[in-house]
């Protein structure tokens, strides 16, 4: 069974990148390039299908990951996240949030294990 996964970054070639990675993996991606528009979306279930993972990067104009797992953990306490970051000092916003943190560059076998790891039941 094929899940949906949220992918959320500001850079539309990155997350493009990242999309076709997974959809040609077997993931269900639905891109969202910023993550203040992808959260009310998400808490409005304005999205085709049921999220089973969110996907996101941490540098983003007006709200960064960090902010946006916060306000997800608000009303989704148990999403699976991964945060993708370039900055490894990042990971230490992240404490106690029970996110699973990766640097970049993730290679795609990377990616698409990572994503399996959290999804073990689809694709």
């Amino acid at each position: 069974m094929t899940q949906a996964v949220l992918l959320i970054d500001d850079n539309a070639v990155q997350a493009a990148t990242r999309q076709t990675i997974l959809k040609r993996a077997g993931y269900f991606v639905i891109a969202a390039l910023n993550p203040r528009r992808a959260l009310e979306q998400f808490q409005n279930g304005d999205f085709p299908a049921d999220i089973r993972l969110v996907i996101t990067d941490h540098l983003m104009p007006e709200m960064n990951g960090a902010a946006f797992v916060r306000e997800l953990r608000a009303t989704h306490p148990a999403m699976p996240v991964l945060v993708i970051s370039g900055l490894e000092e990042a990971e230490a916003e992240y404490e106690g949030m029970d996110v699973l943190f990766r640097l970049k560059p993730l290679l795609p076998d990377h990616l698409i294990a990572t994503v399996h790891s959290l999804l073990p039941d689809c694709v």
